[in-house]
């Protein structure tokens, strides 16, 4: 096992793109590192150059790991090597609590079974949908609404707790410092009603992800959220990050406004959040 360094962050980014997009969520994470977004993680491969498992993990060194609920991801191309990874050279810490998060829902049965064999406990936190977007050029063209587009801007530190108090994963300290660090570091996109305050809004995670898009329930049913999706959308596209996202099953409204906005997946393929030693 080995931990990457700068110049092989900069080759594994390359790598991963060729395995899109089951590998979104790790090359979002390297995308980010490798641009100089603050990060807690370190990166670790079975082998290299030639690694079959790229693991994202908390970086024990880093002081900033404490502020954050301890996560883990990771892309692999070789069930066994990541079952040997996990029990054999610790590349997880089993003692502590933790998630690992956006994995191929096809290796649920062998995590269940190595936390077993570890006696820690495990739940499935949520079943997803990765959706992503190949080409942005198929994205609706705003409609002319200059009263609209003058009302479209980005979030600020003033809104964090707006923000944390409607996020259905925030509402607490760990949420407070998750979208600080997103608003600060991350692009954000909302619309502002007549007073310049947010009433709809979407983010991007640290792993490049659109999430937290929500709308206050007094402005809903306006197109809001297309606006929101489409803007932002095209915006990463430009600067150069992966676009896509990742939807819980049970979330049938955004799953049919990202599909409809062009967005695509693999049918064979679903992402878990898992959490351990709860």
């Amino acid at each position: 096992m080995k931990i990457l360094n700068k110049e092989e962050l900069q080759i594994a980014e390359g790598v991963l793109l060729k395995h899109f997009p089951r590998s979104l969520k790790v090359y979002g994470f390297i995308y980010g590192i490798n641009r100089n977004k603050p990060s807690t993680l370190e990166i670790v491969v079975d082998a290299w150059p030639d690694f079959k498992v790229i693991i994202c993990r908390p970086d024990p060194k880093n002081k900033r790991a404490l502020e954050f609920m301890k996560k883990v991801t990771y892309y692999s191309m070789d069930e066994q090597i990541l079952r040997k990874m996990l029990t054999e050279e610790n590349a997880v810490d089993w003692s502590t609590s933790f998630l690992i998060g956006g994995f191929d829902a096809s290796h649920a049965t062998m995590l269940k079974g190595v936390s077993s064999d570890r006696r820690v406990n495990n739940k499935v936190y949520t079943m997803v949908h990765l959706l992503y977007l190949p080409d942005s050029s198929h994205l609706p063209t705003p409609a002319a609404d200059s009263d609209l587009e003058s009302r479209i801007s980005s979030l600020n530190l003033s809104h964090i707790d707006l923000v944390n108090h409607t996020w259905k994963f925030g509402g607490n300290k760990q949420g407070y410092m998750n979208i600080k660090n997103l608003i600060s570091h991350f692009p954000s996109c909302c619309i502002t009603d007549g007073q310049g305050q947010p009433v709809s809004w979407i983010l991007v995670y640290d792993y490049c992800a659109l999430g937290l898009l929500y709308t206050l329930p007094g402005h809903r049913g306006r197109g809001y959220a297309k606006v929101l999706i489409s803007t932002m959308a095209r915006r990463l596209h430009t600067d150069g990050y992966p676009v896509y996202c990742f939807i819980e099953e049970e979330n049938m409204v955004s799953y049919k406004l990202f599909k409809n906005l062009g967005f695509v997946e693999d049918p064979s393929y679903r992402a878990a959040w898992f959490e351990f030693n709860f």
